[in-house]
């Protein structure tokens, strides 16, 4: 990098002011909400929506909770125009619904803008010029004072054309390029839109101060946003708006940042689609706020629903990694973050608590549709015996004993290395059924009986290396009796060391699962599992699966 000096700061900070946001520590009220998404996302897109899709995203917006939307630029193309007259004639737009449509200050552009209008019950004209220094003296070659006329102009024939048609009509104005341009110039402009029309506590008015490009840190666009607050006419009657772009990832703080600065209302779009790096993305500002105890108004229970469809819609892809929306960013694979989730979730449960706290996610995954056992807990190489414990136990209901839990760990996440992928909950299943439950091979008992004689005595029919035949032993148990007996028979040489069971929820509350481990003769453990409707036949199915683990172990040394 040989060139930094030819970038200089394009920014104007702002006049000093209180900087009284500073002081605020989070966002304790949703904003004002519009959805940007058909026009200024549309734009950006390679293939632009036709007018099926059109109608489908705005009922999607509708259904959200959206209140405000922009539907586009009627004067722009006949697309636009047919979309925002299919909304009014078809009665597409709920009473509580404004649509929104943005136009330049140009004569011709205001008169087509209001008569796509004509029969709306109420919307808002969004006016737009551009002020900044680098427009004005590259783009334009206009000076100030010619730059505030376009903008004066076009306040005043929006004025005139709202007296034509009937309907409630409101305004917005945007000094383009805010970012770019010199606060104080902004100021000026915004100031001369406002004497034009007046704006009044039934008749507001809503400035738009946009971060058409991203040009500085976050705390600059902040200082000038409290900059215009402060110094706007008509102060009471403005609603005062934010309308940030991406260009240095920073688009959602200097959202929450104007927001703490005196900004009520946001526009952007859905997953932070735009021009070059996009909008701010609205489902991660409001979901920000859910995560602190704010309620944002929107309803996004469901982002994987909502993803398909703006995917399908747009043609356009979610980063695996987005703030909330993508499909990794409460997964889990590092085994410290699977144990650590695993642990909080169990806490939690234990004590009731009302409060979200469990370490690695931000918010509750359920609370957007998302699913623990599929989306937080992912299983590969990297993953530990908590997480692979944790699907085993809150997907197919095995609770496992801790030292079999980091022993089927071990095993899963070397398949797994050994694979080079991630391994899905029903391959997790899969490979501890196999190597784990119900094995009848090399051995296996078909019929076992007990008597009260010494204790128990258990007689069992036995298959081993091809044989069948029958053995009787006694033990201070049922499965101490049958494990006398298979050790009689076969002459291994292990001990039980643990027996646990309990009642296997997932699929049949009726079934048992037992977990049996053994020690052979070299000091190795080898664990089983066995599953059935009698208790005692799934602690002998578990002992049985832990001798033939300990027979394959034996075998694969010779």
């Amino acid at each position: 990098m040989q060139h930094a000096d030819k970038y200089t700061r394009q920014f104007f900070a702002a006049p000093p002011t209180p900087m009284k946001w500073t002081q605020k520590t989070y966002v304790d009220h949703a904003p004002q909400w519009c959805s940007v998404d058909l026009r200024d996302g549309n734009q950006a897109l390679v293939i632009p929506m036709n007018l099926s899709e059109k109608l489908e995203f705005f009922a999607e917006l509708v259904r959200i909770g959206f209140k405000e939307i922009e539907i586009g630029f009627p004067a722009a193309s006949e697309t636009e125009y047919d979309f925002c007259r299919a909304l009014i004639e078809q009665n597409l737009i709920p009473d509580d619904v404004t649509i929104q449509v943005l136009t330049q200050s140009r004569e011709h552009i205001i008169e087509k803008t209001f008569e796509a209008l004509r029969g709306c019950k109420q919307a808002i004209v969004h006016l737009y010029n551009s002020t900044s220094r680098a427009q004005r003296e590259q783009v334009f070659r206009k000076s100030k004072a010619e730059i505030m006329e376009i903008a004066v102009t076009g306040a005043k024939l929006c004025k005139e054309y709202r007296e034509k048609y009937e309907g409630c009509f409101r305004f917005e104005y945007s000094p383009e390029s805010f970012t770019g341009t010199e606060p104080e110039f902004a100021l000026e402009v915004c100031n001369a839109v406002l004497d034009v029309w007046q704006p009044s506590q039934n008749d507001k008015v809503i400035i738009n101060l946009p971060v058409t490009v991203q040009l500085s840190m976050p705390h600059v666009y902040a200082n000038q946003v409290e900059y215009l607050s402060e110094n706007l006419k008509y102060r009471d009657s403005v609603i005062l708006s934010l309308h940030p772009h991406n260009d240095r990832g920073c688009a959602v703080a200097d959202t929450e940042m104007g927001l703490l600065a005196g900004a009520e209302r946001v526009e952007g779009t859905l997953f932070g689609n735009g021009e070059r790096t996009g909008n701010v993305d609205i489902i991660t500002l409001a979901l920000n706020m859910y995560s602190q105890g704010v309620e944002p108004n929107l309803d996004l229970s469901d982002i994987p629903a909502l993803s398909e469809l703006y995917s399908r819609i747009t043609r356009m892809e979610i980063y695996e990694r987005q703030p909330y929306s993508g499909k990794l960013v409460f997964a889990a694979f590092s085994g410290s973050h699977q144990d650590a989730i695993a642990k909080g979730m169990k806490w939690r449960r234990e004590q009731h608590d009302p409060h979200w706290s469990v370490p690695y996610l931000p918010l509750d995954p359920t609370d957007i549709g998302r699913e623990y056992d599929s989306d937080v807990i992912r299983i590969n190489s990297q993953s530990g015996k908590g997480g692979i414990g944790y699907i085993l136990e809150t997907r197919f209901g095995y609770n496992l004993p801790k030292r079999m839990r980091e022993r089927v760990g071990y095993l899963v996440k070397s398949i797994s290395d050994h694979k080079h992928k991630e391994l899905l909950p029903d391959e997790v299943y899969a490979i501890f059924r196999e190597h784990y439950v119900d094995i009848t091979a090399p051995l296996n008992l078909t019929a076992v009986h007990f008597v009260q004689h010494n204790g128990i005595e258990a007689t069992i029919d036995i298959e081993f290396n091809g044989e069948t035949a029958s053995a009787t032993n006694s033990g201070n148990g049922r499965l101490d009796a049958v494990s006398n007996a298979v050790r009689s028979y076969t002459g291994l040489d292990f001990i039980i060391n643990s027996y646990t069971e309990h009642a296997l929820e997932v699929g049949s509350s009726s079934k048992a699962v037992s977990y049996v481990e053994i020690i052979g003769g070299q000091g190795e453990s080898f664990w089983g599992t066995g599953i059935d409707n009698d208790i005692i036949t799934s602690s002998i199915k578990a002992f049985v699966s832990a001798v033939n683990n300990l027979l394959k172990a034996l075998n694969a040394q010779v």
